[in-house]
């Protein structure tokens, strides 16, 4: 009898304390100390999504481009959003796509600008000749000690990015969407268990996550499921471009009952799987990769 394969999660990836870092506006993951793993080599495709088309927003690095490769080794063709400025890392995802034989789209855009969604998803469709997976993922995430700082452009644009942004992508994507179709929401442990400093970014996850669920209930008479993923403390550009306080960097995500941060990596199975036929009667669920914290609706 041969013996199982086992590893114990609190050991894998890194797990040592992080140097002190951080990065100006756009934060690149290619500049990170260590550079999180998303899935370039880590990751091994099982044909689960072949010759399916996909749209991924903030796919350049962390979660979605962890996502956006894992969706090409499981045949996908995919296209990704990004924020302008970003273009080293997406050009770095375009090229773990096409080594995995799949097409790839770049889609360099700001969401906070107006009619952007229409033109990324018309670009993507006009691209891949059709869709039937939209990711929405991209995010802004800005710490502030005290609610007297978040300054009204700061609300303004973390809302834009983060959940109104989701409603026009979806409304533009929606005609060309078939049945079978699935979307999937990036929402966070923050949406059920805000962070002090976190105040408005929280709060549009916890949007994001009554979205996911309300959206779910009118798009299922047309075969197209809705899911979201609440990610935890995870390892991304998000965490040095302003998104954690700058001491709370080598102890980031130590706290966890895994003891580590988790990489980008560690979700791709989860969009990979809610984006498959695998997937088929799960619909209006948000699916947590928290290490351990628990979420709740």
């Amino acid at each position: 009898m041969t013996d199982p394969i086992l590893k114990d999660p609190r050991k894998l990836y890194y797990t040592e304390k992080f140097a002190k870092q951080d990065q100006d506006t756009p934060a690149l993951q290619q500049k990170m100390t260590p550079v999180p793993d998303t899935g370039e080599e880590s990751y091994t495709g099982h044909n689960q999504l072949e010759n399916r088309r996909a749209l991924v927003t903030g796919g350049d690095s962390g979660i979605g481009r962890a996502a956006a490769i894992a969706f090409a080794k499981e045949g996908a063709d995919v296209a990704i959003q990004f924020f302008p400025g970003e273009e080293a890392d997406a050009q770095e995802v375009q090229a773990a796509i096409e080594a995995a034989g799949r097409q790839a789209i770049l889609i360099p855009a700001d969401l906070r600008d107006d009619h952007v969604t229409s033109k990324i998803v018309d670009t993507a469709v006009e691209g891949l000749g059709g869709l039937d997976i939209l990711v929405l993922n991209a995010a802004q995430q800005i710490a502030h000690p005290a609610i007297e700082e978040i300054t009204t452009k700061q609300l303004q644009d973390t809302f834009n990015v983060n959940i109104i942004s989701m409603f026009t992508l979806v409304q533009a994507a929606l005609p060309h969407l078939p049945a079978g179709s699935s979307v999937v929401t990036t929402t966070s442990v923050q949406a059920f268990d805000p962070s002090t400093t976190l105040l408005d970014y929280a709060a549009s996850k916890a949007a994001i996550a009554n979205f996911t669920v309300g959206l779910s209930k009118q798009l299922a008479e047309k075969g197209i499921r809705v899911n979201g993923v609440a990610p935890g403390p995870i390892w991304t550009p998000l965490q040095l471009d302003h998104g954690q306080p700058q001491e709370a960097i080598p102890e980031f995500g130590q706290n966890a009952l895994m003891e580590r941060a988790g990489q980008p990596v560690e979700l791709a199975p989860v969009y990979v799987f809610l984006a498959s036929n695998a997937a088929s009667y799960v619909t209006g669920q948000i699916y947590g990769v928290t290490g351990g914290q628990p979420i709740n609706l």
